[in-house]
Order: C-alpha cells, then structure tokens, then sequence
C-alpha cells in the first residue's frame, strides 16, 4: 500500500514545534539500514549537520546548499550546511549551527532548534546528527565558495510526499578497503526549479539523494509516526 503525504496541515512551524515536543514511538527508514559489519579501517567520524525549515509565504523550504564542484569529496552533491564535530563543539548542535555560519553565513541567532533525528550512519564512516531548526525570517546568505556553489530551498510539502523519493540500489566501494563492495539501497528526490542566480531564469535539475535524502526520508517517517 503506498504511504500517504503528510498533510500540509502538519507542516507549519506551530505543528512541528508541537511535534518534536512529542516522543512518540517510530521508526527509522528500514530500507536504509546498513550491513552489519562495515570495512572501515578507522573509528567513525562524529559529524553534525543542520537541516533548515525557512519560512516563506507559501510554507516551509528547506534550505539546501551545492557544494563547490572543485572540492575533492562529494563535489557537486546537494548537502545540509554541516560538517565534522570539532573538540571544541559544545554539542552536535552547537557544531551543526558552527557549521552552518561558516558555510554560508547564517547566523546561529537566526535559527529556533526544534530537535534531532536519529544519526545516520554513512558509508564513509561519518556518524552523522541532524539537527532540524526553523528561520523565521532568512537573513542574506554568504556561501563560502571554498565549499558551496550556491543554496536553493524546495517546498517541506514537496519534500514531505513519499511518491517523490526514488529507491534505487548500487554497489559501492568503500575508499578505505577499495577492494571491497557493498549493496546499498539509498533514496534519490528529483527536483526541478528556475533559479535566480548565478544565471538568472536558468532551469536546474537537482538531485537530492545519499545522506541528505535519507535524512529526509527519516523526517518523514518520524512525521507520519502517531506522536503518543
């Protein structure tokens, strides 16, 4: 039986807070769950990231950045603001809205936490903590070109609607033991839109998919979850 959209009713910033005030018992995506034994050849990578819901006049986007297509990892790929989790990080929290400054400029002040999913392991060896935070008003962005192309936002009800989300399966080698393979499911969110720079009315065709989807494939989860 095909999921269900979450209602747009569900999606406002008053029914999120509401929501993340909630336990509630969910569950995590099952097509994403990982091998059990991983070829790493290091302890995993504590890392952070902020997954941002801006308010705009027809509901809530999410903030996206590309990041820069000479970088020697994931060049090109659409990401949350975030990065690894430094020792002087009070918290992932703290880490993921450090991040988010220095990537593009937004300011921590500027961002209402309302919680964190579940971490999300990558096959490179990050642990990853996303945190989701609400921007009232989005002040100018600053991309830091040493990291990030540009940022564009996509509707949280377009995000929210499962007949969007491609699960495809690929084998993939993990940089740290070349010679091994690994079958991996992973999700893919096409999106389309016209963008306002750096060539204006340009149409650009994105592809959200690997640890930013799954991590919005979790969002959805935990918002179609009953939340008592």
């Amino acid at each position: 039986m095909p999921l269900p959209a979450i209602a747009p009713s569900h999606l406002d910033a008053v029914s999120l807070r509401a929501r993340f005030r909630l336990s509630g018992l969910w569950q995590t995506e099952p097509a994403l769950s990982l091998p059990a034994a991983l070829p790493f050849a290091a302890e995993p990578v504590p890392a952070a990231v902020l997954l941002p819901l801006v308010q705009q006049a027809d509901g809530l986007h999410v903030l996206f950045t590309q990041r820069a297509s000479h970088l020697h990892d994931h060049a090109g790929q659409i990401s949350f603001p975030g990065g690894r989790v430094e020792a002087d990080d009070a918290s992932e929290m703290a880490a993921a809205l450090r991040e988010a400054e220095e990537e593009i400029g937004l300011s921590a002040s500027a961002v209402e936490i309302l919680g964190q999913l579940p971490i999300h392991h990558t096959g490179t060896g990050f642990v990853v903590h996303p945190v989701v935070g609400v921007i009232t008003t989005l002040p100018p962005l600053r991309p830091d070109p040493r990291e990030v192309d540009h940022c564009f936002t996509v509707p949280l009800a377009y995000l929210m609607n499962p007949q969007h989300h491609q699960l495809r399966r690929a084998e993939f080698r993990y940089p740290r033991d070349p010679a091994n393979w690994i079958s991996r499911q992973y999700f893919v969110i096409p999106w389309q839109a016209t963008s306002p720079q750096p060539t204006p009315g340009e149409v650009r065709q994105y592809q959200i998919w690997g640890a930013t989807a799954a991590m919005l494939r979790n969002l959805y989860r935990f918002l179609l979850a009953p939340s008592e």
